[in-house]
């Protein structure tokens, strides 16, 4: 199920449409849509923080799509949902009792062994 990232900018808690990265090297911000994964060097944005930015004076802004919008929620996720409440709700199975070893030789009584040496029989 997808994870829902919230927007990078400060006391925004608005859910990410779009991945903001820079090529420092171009002086070029790089504005996409929301990558597949979190990246450490790159910043997610919501739809009104992607729509107002600007870059310092001599960059370039590329803007790979023109508006970004939320993204609704896919029928996988929906599912995944459903089968993970399903799960939760589930009473766990009890765990199947282990019957002790007994090594050959010897006879258990309660929580007791009774371990024959060489002169008993």
């Amino acid at each position: 199920m997808r994870s829902v990232r919230l927007c990078s900018r400060s006391a925004c808690g608005r859910p990410a449409v779009a991945t903001l990265t820079y090529v420092y090297g171009d002086s070029t911000a790089v504005l996409g849509p929301l990558a597949t994964l979190a990246e450490p060097h790159s910043y997610d944005l919501c739809a009104e923080h992607a729509a107002r930015l600007t870059a310092p004076r001599g960059w370039e802004v590329v803007r790979l799509l023109p508006e970004f919008e939320p993204l609704a929620p896919s029928h996988d996720d929906l599912l995944a949902l459903a089968d993970a409440v399903r799960e939760a709700g589930r009473p766990p199975e009890p765990a199947p009792a282990a019957e002790p070893v007994v090594a050959a030789g010897e006879r258990r009584r309660g929580h007791l062994r009774v371990v024959h040496g060489e002169g008993d029989a």
